[in-house]
């Protein structure tokens, strides 16, 4: 939902800062008080076209931000993260600058964003019904999403997309392969005598450091002999060895002891180190022994790293990497192997393709059911909008083929009164029809409507009384599932608000301003008091506009 609205030298706003809460809002005010501006300055965030004319005259720029609450639609989410827009959790903050001399910059949570991506944005978080052009369900795709959720079918029409896309991973497979034939086969051959030669070089991962380790030895073995012997030699057996003049010391210590303890601290620290002197010599001789002279052994590992390293450098890899080399070769030779078959891959994609019609058919039977009872809840709710004898269609569109969106285009169509033809919703002429249209159409789906907030603008354009009051209470019911805003001149929508805004504007400095205020309880009854009586208001009026509120049930 909406959280708040920011708005900085923008038509007649000079500044205006506005907190908003979730249930159903009206704004209110005289004509010409600049209600609409909110609305179109909420469009500029929303990545409508602008230009110099919007930015309050004598001014640099105008700045809109507007707050969203991004947490409960999970594809808004999802969709900053794909786009690299993210910003604070279940936070979408979406910025408009546009300067005097025309030129705009847009962001999202900071970042640089096109006006492209605001308008994708502003889709998944609000729908503006009226006059203005941002309304997602004037788009086709809108509407199919609309019907297949209002249905129940989102899960059936996910299924057709992605049976359609098994099949086109098919057909994809079967023209490259008919395509460039020839170089699978080349690749096929090259493979199988690469896999041959890599098996029969039976090579581990962890043989190349045993080798390298053993190699080393073997290579060095001499000189190893010879510095395990000299170690012994200066430890244990010399004639003037570290052991021999140790033990000396320790002896002649130990026979000095009883004359003086304070030579016991001197031996704890000599005997251990006498001990470690024995066991170095005991390691040394056992290292010795193991070690031997072998040229033939020696020759054997010399040429097995060789062919290792030959084989590395042929398929230019490092040799610890020689075994993954072979795996890719094993696995690509299955892939070549199972499109090795024209045939086979034209089997497989004629059963893919049956499997996506197969789905798709059951889609449509679905929709067409869904069609005409959305259709006819629709046009039950048009009769109480002051659209008698209109009626609301879906109609489809069939393809000759399978899409990824199934065997048909969705299209809503409407007829506003009685006699006339039915015609696209898009096409609807008057912004006070489209938009009862538009309340119709939400009203019935409102249990499955994704867009957060709903914004209405000359909803009561032509409408007055029962009907009037009709609009309000449908208002207030969609209050209880969305964030509703709605624009009015109508005492009885105004009245079934759970919260009132008033615009108003004044003149300072030679220069009109804006400004809106949230009415309490004894203002809402005087500015609806205003709405019913016009310039001179009485006690009788304000009466009656107490009366409106508290049979509305309206918040105090």
């Amino acid at each position: 939902m909406l959280r708040s609205l920011s708005i900085r030298d923008f038509v007649i706003v000079d500044r205006m800062e506005l907190e908003f809460s979730s249930g159903f809002t009206v704004l209110t005010g005289e004509t010409g008080a600049g209600k609409s501006i909110l609305i179109d300055a909420l469009a500029m965030v929303l990545g409508e076209r602008a230009d110099a004319i919007v930015v309050r005259g004598g001014a640099e720029r105008a700045d809109i931000s507007a707050e969203f609450d991004a947490g409960g639609p999970k594809h808004v989410a999802r969709w900053l993260v794909e786009n690299d827009l993210a910003g604070d959790e279940d936070a979408c903050l979406m910025r408009r600058v546009i300067e005097s001399s025309g030129r705009s910059r847009g962001f999202i949570n900071g970042r640089p964003a096109t006006l492209a991506q605001l308008r994708e944005a502003g889709e998944f978080l609000v729908d503006i019904h009226g006059q203005h052009e941002h309304q997602s369900l004037a788009r086709p795709a809108a509407q199919r999403e609309l019907l297949d959720a209002y249905g129940g079918l989102s899960q059936s029409s996910a299924s057709v997309a992605e049976r359609y896309r098994a099949w086109q991973q098919r057909r994809e497979s079967r023209i490259a392969f008919e395509t460039n034939a020839a170089a699978f086969a080349a690749e096929r051959e090259q493979l199988e005598w690469q896999v041959r030669e890599l098996e029969a070089l039976k090579f581990m991962p962890d043989e190349w450091r045993e080798l390298a380790t053993e190699h080393a030895r073997l290579a060095h073995a001499a000189s190893l002999i010879e510095a395990a012997q000299l170690g012994i030699e200066a430890i244990s057996e010399g004639d003037n060895s570290s052991l021999a003049q140790l033990n000396a010391v320790i002896s002649r210590l130990n026979s000095l002891i009883e004359f003086d303890p304070g030579l016991r601290e001197m031996l704890d620290l000599l005997e251990p180190a006498q001990i470690q002197l024995q066991e170095a010599v005991y390691n040394l001789r056992r290292y010795g022994e193991r070690l031997e002279l072998d040229p033939g052994r020696l020759r054997e590992v010399e040429q097995r790293l060789d062919a290792i390293h030959s084989a590395a450098r042929k398929y230019r890899v490092p040799p610890e990497a020689l075994p993954d080399k072979l795996v890719a070769g094993r696995t690509r030779l299955q892939e070549l192997g199972e499109g090795g078959d024209v045939e086979a891959l034209r089997r497989l994609e004629e059963q893919a393709h049956a499997a996506s019609m197969a789905e798709a058919k059951k889609l449509s039977g679905a929709r067409k059911k869904t069609a005409g009872k959305l259709s006819e809840q629709v046009t039950e709710a048009m009769q109480a909008l002051a659209m008698a004898g209109g009626r609301f269609e879906v109609a489809f569109d069939t393809l000759p083929e399978v899409t990824a969106h199934g065997l048909e285009n969705v299209e809503f169509l409407v007829s506003a009164h009685k006699g006339m033809a039915p015609q696209p919703l898009a096409k609807v002429a008057s912004g006070g029809e489209l938009s009862r249209l538009s309340l119709a159409v939400q009203g019935v789906t409102t249990q499955v409507a994704q867009v957060p907030t709903l914004i209405f603008d000359e909803v009561d354009a032509g409408i007055g009384g029962r009907v009037a009051e009709i609009v309000g209470k449908m208002l207030k019911q969609l209050g209880g599932k969305h964030q509703v805003m709605c624009i009015t001149h109508l005492p009885q929508v105004a009245a079934s608000a759970d919260q009132q805004w008033q615009v108003t504007k004044s003149t300072a400095n030679g220069k009109v301003l804006s400004k809106v205020t949230v009415l309490d309880g004894a203002q809402r009854v005087e500015e609806i008091a205003r709405m019913l009586g016009g310039v001179k208001i009485t006690e009788t009026t304000r009466k009656h506009a107490a009366e409106m509120l508290k049979s509305s049930g309206a918040r105090d």
